[in-house]
């Protein structure tokens, strides 16, 4: 449930973004979603396909890109992407470390006529 406001949101700043560019109408909308997230692409258009209708965002294509979690290791430095629950450092054993990518969330592109 917590994808409507974040959906809200998304609809808020293509809408704006398009009607400063003088658009007529969003054709598609590009996401980055980080895998830690926790946000779901098909709640998200869900969301979208509902609160977009009569809006100029109506019928545009929701483009999901997801960024991987990484870690980068406290102990040695070392940069990895944890396998499943794994979280240990695949060089030297140390437990999770630095989150460096997979919490994003943010529009990145938009496409208007």
């Amino acid at each position: 449930m917590h994808e409507l406001p974040v959906t809200e949101d998304i609809l808020r700043i293509v809408t704006e973004y398009a009607e400063r560019a003088n658009a007529r109408r969003i054709t598609d909308i590009y996401l980055v979603i980080g895998d830690m997230s926790s946000f779901i692409d098909e709640s998200i258009q869900f969301y979208f396909d509902q609160l977009s209708l009569g809006t100029m965002a109506e019928g545009a294509t929701l483009h999901f890109e997801r960024v991987p979690t990484r870690f980068r290791c406290r102990e040695c430095g070392e940069t990895f992407e944890p396998e499943g629950m794994d979280w240990r450092c695949p060089a030297c054993g140390a437990l999770g470390g630095e989150v460096i990518a997979g919490k994003e969330f943010r529009v990145d592109t938009i496409e208007v006529a």
